[in-house]
């Protein structure tokens, strides 16, 4: 019986369980995501997320520590040029954990975690404001008819540089066959003429 038990052990000894999370950390901080069980991806947050902060201040002892626990130089050298340089103003949480189907054959269950602040999808500067059902339909089709003349007005705008560029093409692909139809008639006129010099 193993009484307080204070972390997942995993099922491994210690230099492999410390080993598998430095692998796991390098490929997060490499890939930004990494599909894994859920144990796995729990303790892993915990290994990874004081080396990321870490990385917020770049000094020498800082990145000697870092490298102690990853042991890669290409995974420490991108922690403290890109994720570093984008969690700086984050106070912590730098990673999500997003639970997945079980695992065909063992049924395990599987998680996926990834950097917060490198998800392209829920991080961009366009948000898209979704149509709200009201108990008044003037409110949501007057809003959606103001959102599509705008959207009209700049389709032709879009739309002329395109057109100029086709026309220059056609220009460009006219002036050579315009060419080669004028040479035959060039050359059929001069063997004409050295006929008539023979004679």
């Amino acid at each position: 019986m193993r009484h307080r038990k204070s972390f997942n052990h995993l099922s491994r000894k210690t230099g492999h369980r410390r080993l598998m999370l430095a692998n796991m950390a390098s490929s997060l901080i490499t890939h930004k995501r990494i599909m894994t069980t859920l144990a796995k991806a729990k303790a892993l947050r915990s290994y990874v997320e004081p080396l990321i902060s870490k990385s917020k201040e770049d000094t020498t002892h800082s990145r000697r520590v870092v490298f102690s626990y990853l042991q890669d130089k290409e995974a420490t050298a991108e922690l403290f040029k890109e994720v570093g340089i984008k969690v700086a103003g984050r106070p912590g949480g730098y990673t999500r954990i997003i639970k997945l189907a079980p695992r065909m054959g063992d049924n395990a269950d599987v998680a996926m975690i990834e950097l917060v602040d490198f998800n392209e999808l829920l991080v961009s500067d366009k948000k898209v404001k979704k149509a709200g059902r009201s108990r008044r339909g003037g409110g949501t089709t007057k809003a959606a008819g103001e959102a599509a003349a705008p959207a009209k007005e700049k389709a032709p705008k879009a739309a002329a540089p395109v057109a100029i560029e086709e026309a220059v093409v056609e220009e460009e692909i006219q002036a050579p066959e315009a060419a080669a139809m004028e040479a035959p008639e060039a050359s059929a006129e001069n063997e004409s003429g050295e006929e008539e010099k023979k004679d």
